[in-house]
């Protein structure tokens, strides 16, 4: 596919859709190298919500809202589909997950990011802040 805009390829966002593991396990790999088989719904069965773009039936992104329980919510697993990306797939995910997010009640949104997604946060309206990050698995 050429590298069209999202508004040329009518990409569809829908909140909190029936969606199955085979269709998460499919962008996750085309999406993330290295991705293994994982079952999605305990993850999802927890979230505050979350976000899936289709092109016509084919899931090409998703983003995961979970939260405190309270006012904080999440931004967790933003995903495009490799041959979906750079397309603003990505920015409009994450702005139908803070809508989400606020229709559900949080006051807070966040997001943790490695440094080369410094730029696609910033262009989301997240703003930079101090946070603290352990690695359970490797730390004790």
């Amino acid at each position: 596919m050429k590298n069209r805009t999202e508004s040329e390829i009518q990409v569809v966002y829908r909140i909190s859709p029936p969606v199955t593991n085979e269709e998460l396990h499919s962008l996750f790999v085309e999406a993330w190298e290295g991705h293994g088989l994982t079952d999605f719904r305990p993850i999802l069965d927890r979230s505050l919500a979350f976000v899936c773009a289709y092109y016509e039936t084919q899931l090409v992104g998703f983003v995961n809202v979970a939260w405190d329980g309270g006012i904080h919510a999440f931004i967790l697993d933003t995903t495009v589909h490799r041959k979906f990306q750079r397309r603003g797939i990505g920015l409009n995910l994450v702005k139908q997950a803070e809508t989400a997010a606020r229709a559900q009640g949080a006051e807070w949104l966040h997001v943790d990011f490695e440094s080369h997604l410094k730029n696609f946060y910033d262009k989301c309206g997240f703003k930079n802040t101090s946070a603290g990050l352990k690695n359970l698995r490797k730390e004790s």
